[in-house]
């Protein structure tokens, strides 16, 4: 398709997103491409949990998990809050969780062959 087909009568600028969006989803990315931290994200948009738990949970040892956690932090895809002494951690919003879902749901598709759909 090209941009003078497009029916909206928009040009091809302004249907773009912004660089500064562009960039911090290519951060987003770049943090969910690590498996582990994948994983962990995964357990984190189903509930909270602490690192200890974590660390059990995807048998992976409590100082790589701690790294792992600080780097998704920073990156805005989680959040902590104090409970006790402990530090307990959630994916940061629906967005966040939809985007992990929606990932590992088109995984699915390309591991099972299952059809795609709209």
């Amino acid at each position: 398709m090209y941009a003078r087909d497009n029916e909206s009568g928009a040009n091809a600028l302004q249907e773009q997103p912004a660089a500064d969006r562009v960039n911090a989803a290519v951060d987003a990315f770049r943090m969910l491409s690590d498996a582990t931290r994948l994983r962990l994200m995964w357990l984190l948009s189903h509930g909270e949990y602490d690192v200890g738990s974590l660390a059990e949970t995807i048998a992976v040892a409590r100082p790589l998990v701690s790294q792992h956690l600080a780097k998704l932090r920073l990156a805005g895809l989680v959040h902590t809050r104090r409970d006790g002494r402990r530090v307990v951690y959630r994916a940061r919003d629906a967005h966040v969780r939809a985007l992990i879902a929606e990932a590992l749901f088109h995984a699915d598709h390309e591991v099972t062959g299952t059809p795609r759909h709209d």
